[in-house]
């Protein structure tokens, strides 16, 4: 019968199958107490005699192991005093269950032996599986220590050869960038020796037209000075400043060279004579040709002071006044005579 959860809210459900859980609880209990009272009644009867023998194989070990000593036997309390028969069953009895108990005895010390044995020769198994398996172990780390190693010398091997065709290759570079900078150098030293040879052509050419002009100028000035001197006419001035002048040039139109000119080429060379020696008594010509912009093409001693040293300063002083200064027409001569003296 299901109540209603209005009558009472806060009890559970009855569970079911409880008579029947007790009721085979009863049966069983009743079993047990029969069993019981058997067995306990089977073991108080008298066990008929029985003798049987055991053989068994005893282990080959290598060390004996040393038997345990056997139970010291049950003193059974002495029987109550019977009849002579009561006495011989009685002791036919007890010696049938000392006979029975050294046997189990016997078998019990047997089965510990070979189980003795059992778990020696497991453990010896073990003891050889578990060498194996450490040579093994051992081996496997060996390989993979072997193929590690191979391992790093092949990367250094390989790392090796990079390098060293790294090493080439800049070499190579090192070389090419080497023979290209040579190469160009080679084509600048040409080009330079080109360039030199043009410009000393050019140079040469220039002063070959420049002493064709001179020699030309030289051949006009002698004519009008041969001339000059037919007709009682000619000239040579020279000043107390120590430059001269001759021919007054004629390169450009054949036209002389003005009055102030002396002195301006005077005053554009003073500056460059360096002359630390003697002063008295020297005096050297030097003959010199300019076109007509005034570039120095040619200065030559004409007439020496006798002091080799003061010719050479002189000219250097000459060669180093170039340009020429223009005249008073805008052109230089072509050629004239500067007479230097050392200032004293």
């Amino acid at each position: 019968m299901i109540r209603k959860n209005s009558e009472y809210p806060l009890q559970p459900p009855r569970e079911r199958g409880t008579g029947r859980a007790f009721a085979f609880a009863l049966v069983m209990h009743a079993l047990l107490g029969f069993f019981l009272y058997h067995g306990i009644q089977w073991q108080n009867s008298t066990p008929e005699g029985a003798e049987a023998e055991l053989w068994t194989e005893v282990p080959d070990t290598a060390i004996p192991r040393p038997v345990p000593p056997p139970p010291a036997p049950v003193v059974a309390p002495p029987p109550p005093v019977r009849d002579d028969q009561a006495d011989i069953a009685l002791q036919e009895k007890k010696r049938q269950q000392q006979q029975a108990a050294r046997e189990a005895q016997l078998a019990e010390q047997q089965r510990q032996q070979k189980l003795q044995a059992q778990q020696e020769a497991e453990a010896k198994r073990q003891q050889q599986l578990a060498a194996e398996q450490a040579a093994q172990l051992a081996a496997q780390k060996a390989a993979a220590a072997k193929l590690k190693q191979q391992q790093q010398q092949q990367q250094a091997d390989k790392l090796k050869q990079q390098q060293l065709a790294e090493q080439q290759k800049q070499q190579q570079l090192k070389e090419q960038q080497q023979e290209q900078k040579l190469e160009q150098q080679k084509q600048a030293e040409a080009e330079a020796q080109k360039k030199a040879d043009a410009q000393k052509a050019a140079k040469a050419k220039a002063q070959a037209e420049a002493a064709a002009q001179a020699k030309k100028a030289d051949a006009e000035h002698r004519a009008r000075v041969a001339q000059m001197m037919q007709g009682s006419a000619g000239g040579t001035s020279s000043n107390s400043d120590g430059l001269g002048k001759s021919g007054t040039g004629s390169g450009s139109g054949g036209t002389a060279a003005s009055p102030g000119y002396a002195d301006k080429v005077r005053r554009a060379v003073r500056p460059n004579i360096s002359w630390g020696g003697e002063t008295s008594g020297l005096e050297t010509v030097v003959s010199v040709r300019c076109s007509p912009t005034g570039t120095l093409l040619g200065a030559t001693i004409s007439r020496s002071s006798g002091n080799a040293a003061w010719d050479d300063a002189a000219l250097r002083a000459v060669q180093r006044t170039d340009p020429m200064p223009l005249d008073i027409n805008g052109k230089t001569p072509t050629s004239f005579l500067i007479t230097l003296r050392p200032a004293g």
